[in-house]
């Protein structure tokens, strides 16, 4: 169950010595074809890393035959060399692969700052060259993470075609596109624009719906290759359902695996007057660290939820909001309902449910509680 699902595609996960600890930390995903249609979305951080900006000119032609990853160090406000030495990893690549330099998309993860080693890089590549493998999915994944504590993975099976994906991520995960490193797979024949079409309606609803910490990181990057090694063309709503799947279990993966957390939180707004007012009164909530500290206390307090709202645009009377917390609707008319005490927080899935009572729109922002280890993870962070 890995990147290397889908006909058409090796991949490799290899130690380059970027991380102290020696664990992997490059990866390699090659596309085969017979075709190498490709989309991407990546973050709108004004702050981009060199990755990023390098990245953003290979995608403009929908083409990309392989991407490039490494954990260790995020190649992010380093100078001119910094780019340099993204454009080198790139042209290696393309040496040793076969293919040109502007077909290589980059990403890179980890601590801004840090320069990474560009001697240690090339000779990774090198290394990842020579272990490319159908196989190699699971490695791949286990070289992109940092503070991860377990690898990302999934696969969606279609009519004779397939799409994988990894993913990376377990802090700073915010949207706009996208929260963390995320490479998808998929052997259907699929055009750049539909795919396009496809990943921005995917990750509307999946990874732009996450916000974990409210943080935006500098490196986010979400790729898709579309080989078309099965032959077959699925239309594209079926292709979009199945995309938008495994990109909904790639996104709750990261969100479990959120640093530190005690608890996933999905906030559900209900009956509101368009979905834009539903995202931003669930997003209003899921950034309210008086909320999240609550949950992680174990307390029902669904004031810090009202007063939360009480900060958006969206449409709806202040006097007349129901609130309901793991199916107890404490909060009814904007007044005490049914009794907080009733709410178990005891389980780590916690459901909050909010209703606007002005429209007929829904939408669900996920996130997590706000704990010590949260804070001592990111006092003391090392890639």
């Amino acid at each position: 169950m890995s990147i290397t699902t889908p006909a058409g595609f090796s991949a490799a996960g290899v130690a380059a010595g970027l991380k102290s600890t020696g664990a992997k930390d490059l990866a390699l995903v090659v596309n085969h074809g017979p075709t190498f249609d490709s989309a991407s979305v990546f973050t709108a951080n004004r702050c981009k890393a060199n990755p990023v900006l390098w990245s953003q000119e290979v995608v403009k032609d929908g083409v990309v035959r392989a991407v490039v990853l490494n954990s260790g160090g995020a190649n992010c406000y380093t100078g001119h060399e910094g780019f340099q030495t993204t454009h080198a990893v790139a042209e290696r690549v393309g040496e040793t692969v076969g293919i040109g330099a502007v077909d290589v998309v980059v990403c890179s993860t980890g601590l801004i700052g840090l320069a990474n080693s560009r001697e240690d890089l090339l000779a990774g590549v090198d290394a990842a060259q020579a272990a490319l493998s159908p196989d190699g999915g699971d490695d791949a994944a286990h070289a992109i993470m940092t503070t991860d504590s377990v690898s990302k993975q999934a696969v969606v099976e279609g009519a004779g075609w397939s799409i994988g994906g990894m993913a990376k991520g377990a802090g700073m995960l915010a949207p706009q596109l996208a929260t963390m490193l995320v490479v998808v797979t998929t052997d259907a024949v699929v055009p750049a624009t539909d795919l396009d079409v496809a990943l921005r309606a995917a990750t509307r609803v999946s990874f732009d719906r996450l916000d974990s910490d409210g943080c935006m990181s500098t490196n986010d990057t979400v790729t898709v290759l579309a080989s078309g090694a099965s032959g077959i063309t699925p239309s594209l709503p079926d292709f979009t359902e199945a995309l938008t799947q495994l990109c909904t279990d790639l996104a709750m993966q990261l969100l479990r695996d959120a640093e530190g957390a005690d608890h996933e939180i999905a906030i559900t707004t209900v009956n509101a007057a368009s979905t834009d007012d539903a995202v931003e009164v669930g997003r209003s909530v899921a950034r309210s660290n008086l909320f999240k500290a609550a949950v992680f206390g174990k307390d029902p307090n669904w004031g810090r939820v009202l007063a939360s709202l009480g900060t958006t645009s969206a449409a709806f009377d202040p006097a007349d909001l129901d609130v309901a917390m793991n199916g107890v609707w404490v909060c009814r008319s904007s007044t005490p309902a049914e009794d907080p005490a009733l709410v178990d927080l005891a389980p780590r899935e916690v459901s909050v449910t909010i209703d606007l009572k002005a429209g007929g729109e829904r939408a669900t922002v996920w996130t997590n509680d706000l704990t010590h280890a949260y804070v001592h993870e990111n006092s003391a962070y090392s890639s």
